[in-house]
């Protein structure tokens, strides 16, 4: 918020009213505000929705009462337009937090499905966010206008609110389309995942072709985002992310293999059991054993490839996480203990 100098002039105990009126309405908006910032601030730094939730409520109701108060209070001079700036934000910030945030829950719970899913619940925080800096950008706004109608001296505080919302937004907008670009790639490798589990050959090769076409298309979105401010960190890490799973989509073909030398190797060997022993010819005996043999071999080769596989992801995903976490710490202050 600002702090009041009051003017010595000519206006005396006007300046003073001025002031004093400021400062009342300034009280309640500050408060709101950094309820707000320390809301938006533990949900940056890796507290979901729902683990806040009870701050959520605690915020309505203290928005509730604080509108309320200032509405009692008459206009100063006649003039109410910074007295209903101020009750206009609060009323967005309730409405915002009554509506905007409480389906924000809701669709965190379901984000992690899809990539459509995904991509609507991060618009939506958004959104959200979006509203709440303009409101308090517009309160700002009416504050400098009543101090310079009324002589007003007024300081800026370097943890104005507004400002750390407006720098806040601009780190999640850059953020969240590199987010985007790598959740894509990233559910879809739980896709090909899920069919090699399932041992679905078919559905390996379709997921796996698509894996390789989004990683297509977000090395491509990629090549257009610049560093934020000088922090290439989290675009490196993406694109480190994107290289493994390129690559990964290519040795998933011989994971893929793997299923058709087992279905291969099943069949010879349904066969060989159907036999007697006695009725076994030896040309029987060397088909199945080479075909132990070659599927031997494809095993070592699937396990080996999957445990390389599983090393790569494990290390990368951990430089992607630790990426994202130091740029939200660096631009986005933390909540003050």
């Amino acid at each position: 918020m600002l702090m009041v100098i009051f003017s010595v002039n000519s206006y005396g105990q006007k300046i003073d009213n001025a002031g004093e009126y400021l400062t009342f309405i300034g009280k309640e908006f500050k408060q709101i505000s950094d309820e707000m910032w320390d809301y938006t601030s533990a949900a940056a730094h890796g507290k979901s929705a729902r683990t806040v939730e009870k701050k959520r409520k605690e915020i309505v109701t203290q928005l509730t009462q604080s509108i309320g108060k200032i509405q009692r209070l008459p206009g100063f001079k006649g003039d109410e337009t910074y007295k209903d700036s101020v009750v206009s934000y609060l009323k967005l910030s309730k409405l915002v937090m009554n509506e905007d945030y409480a389906k924000i829950v809701d669709m965190e719970e379901i984000a992690e499905q899809s990539y459509d899913a995904m991509e609507a619940y991060m618009l939506a925080k958004e959104k959200a966010d979006d509203k709440m800096g303009e409101a308090n950008l517009m309160v700002d706004e009416q504050e400098h206008a009543f101090a310079a109608k009324n002589n007003v001296n007024l300081i800026e505080s370097n943890d104005k609110i507004s400002k750390k919302l407006k720098e806040a937004g601009k780190v999640y907008k850059y953020y969240n389309v590199i987010y985007l670009i790598f959740f894509k790639s990233y559910k879809q490798e739980l896709y090909v995942l899920d069919a090699q589990n399932k041992g679905d050959f078919n559905a390996m090769e379709q997921n796996r072709n698509a894996l390789t076409k989004t990683v297509a298309e977000g090395k491509a979105k990629m090549a257009a985002i610049q560093p934020f401010s000088g922090d290439g960190s989290v675009k490196a890490a993406c694109l480190d992310m994107l290289n493994f799973y390129e690559k990964e989509a290519v040795k998933f073909s011989d994971v893929a293999s793997f299923f058709l030398q087992k279905e291969k190797f099943d069949k010879i060997k349904a066969s060989f059991d159907a036999k007697k022993p006695a009725d076994r010819k030896q040309a029987d005996v060397d088909q199945f054993n080479a075909a132990v043999n070659e599927f031997n071999a494809a095993s070592n080769k699937y396990n080996a490839t999957n445990q390389e596989l599983n090393q790569n992801r494990s290390k990368l995903l951990e430089k992607w996480n630790n990426a994202s976490d130091k740029l939200i710490d660096r631009f986005v202050p933390k909540k003050k203990k």
